[in-house]
């Protein structure tokens, strides 16, 4: 049992390291604590990468970890407030962009490419957005700072070597199992190695992985909540060719279409050129899809390949968000016992199942070698069906090539962000001395503003235990 930490920080991904980061350079006298339930970075090794066989680690060093699944990501810095989060709505917009600039200068400290996509491409950029309006599609301009996924884990590694040196202790390979609430005040956490620990202050910094305990911690202790979006759609493959222009200019298109049978807003996401389609495995073994793009040449594809998501709201008496998406990924996954689930859009747009024949005629290749040939129509509700295939047909309007028949659909790809969990403007939640950040509390969406969140709750901390 300890009693003398100023800080606890439970996570060690972009938010919770950004948190400790802020917390070292402004008081260095501090006592802060991470928990992490997965590995350092040095010790996150994926066999799948070799073998291309998920050996089934637990946890899993693709999802956690240092840096958490930030570490093999394909690394994107979203570089406006419009983009990856809520951090305007409880900041306000300025704030935010602050934040993110200031965010945005360590990662380059710590060795991010300086290159910026979409600063540079005027007409090329105006030539891609009336074309989108013409698709009834929205452009959501957004300047984009590429890591890599090789080059990303570099700058992690630097990261968590620098927070250490400067005294942060963390705990790897612990569990949080339970946050300890007296008189309305978190005071402090146990462990799954059976330890406790008090703090002043305590910070839930957890990301995707972690949103459903933390979901379930807050129904225990009484942590005011409300159902948040749920996202869930399928990773499309396209030969680079076909994305080229896209690519070339803005490296990430992000695209926003309100279908027109269900009014369903879809939505491009990270997107990846010559990159590779990965699995992603979360707790009990839950296989989703996910994407990578590296920076060196060797490792480069002939494909590109981006998410689509359907964002659904639902209202009372529904609460679950998180469920709602795992039993869809639980669907894809009893089919395909427990891979990834692959149809060629041919095949989608017709109802049919995909076969490994027709599959091996294909001209485009599948960059995720284990995925198994199938039918999303046997995993996605009718309506989500309809709105991925006019998503589809306004995007090939977009960059032609998209509604090939031999286009890729992967599925499921599920964000775990859905639990939202209601904090003021200093990010404490309803229990006093509790504070929630990031991708699993509902805030953020993505590395940059989860990072730019650490460092706003590391001011907010130091101004409360200065008072």
């Amino acid at each position: 049992m300890s009693d003398n930490i100023d800080v606890i920080i439970i996570g060690a991904g972009p938010g919770g390291i950004f948190c400790a980061y802020e917390l070292m350079e402004k008081r260095p006298d501090l006592k802060v604590l991470m928990i992490e339930k997965g590995r350092s970075i040095e010790k996150r090794n994926c066999p799948k990468r070799v073998t291309k066989t998920c050996a089934g680690c637990k946890p899993c060093s693709i999802t956690t970890g240092f840096a958490g699944a930030g570490a093999f990501s394909d690394g994107k810095l979203s570089l406006s407030p419009d983009v990856g989060g809520t951090l305007p709505d409880i900041l306000g917009y300025d704030e935010a962009t602050k934040l993110i600039h200031e965010s945005d200068e360590i990662y380059l400290k710590f060795g991010a490419d300086k290159n910026v996509y979409g600063v540079d491409k005027e007409a090329e950029i105006r030539e891609i957005r009336r074309k989108a309006i013409n698709a009834n599609l929205k452009l959501v301009e957004c300047p984009i700072r590429h890591l890599g996924t090789e080059e990303g884990y570099k700058i992690y590694s630097r990261l968590q070597e620098h927070i250490l040196s400067k005294g942060v202790t963390i705990e790897f390979n612990t569990m949080v199992t339970d946050i300890i609430v007296k008189d309305g005040a978190a005071c402090g956490v146990t462990t799954d190695k059976g330890n406790t620990y008090y703090a002043k202050e305590i910070v839930s910094a957890v990301g995707r992985e972690g949103a459903d305990w933390f979901s379930n911690k807050c129904e225990e202790i009484g942590i005011e909540t409300r159902p948040g979006t749920v996202d869930v759609g399928v990773r499309v493959e396209v030969r680079d060719e076909v994305m080229q222009f896209l690519n070339e200019n803005l490296y990430e298109a992000k695209l926003i279409y309100h279908t027109p049978t269900f009014d369903d807003k879809v939505r491009t996401f990270c997107t990846n050129p010559s990159g590779e389609v990965a699995t992603e495995y979360y707790e009990n073994g839950l296989a989703v899809v996910n994407g990578h793009a590296y920076k060196g040449k060797e490792f480069k594809t002939s494909n590109t390949n981006f998410a689509l998501l359907v964002s659904k709201n639902f209202t009372k008496p529904f609460k679950t968000p998180i469920e709602y998406g795992k039993k869809i990924a639980e669907l894809s996954n009893m089919l395909c016992g427990g891979k990834i689930l692959v149809q060629t859009y041919g095949d989608f747009k017709r109802g049919r199942r995909t076969t490994e024949e027709r599959l091996c005629r294909n001209n485009l290749i599948p960059t995720l070698k284990d995925a198994v040939p199938g039918d999303l129509s046997l995993v996605f509700p009718h309506r989500i069906m309809v709105d991925l295939d006019e998503m589809i047909r306004a995007l090939d309007k977009v960059t032609p090539g998209i509604a090939s028949d031999e286009t890729l659909l992967y599925g499921v790809e599920v964000k775990f962000y859905s639990n939202k969990v209601i904090v003021d403007t200093d990010f404490e939640t309803s229990i006093k001395g509790l504070r929630a950040i990031g991708d699993g509390a509902g805030v953020t969406r993505g590395l940059q503003q989860a990072s730019a969140n650490g460092l706003s709750v590391a001011r907010s901390i130091i101004k409360a235990l200065e008072q």
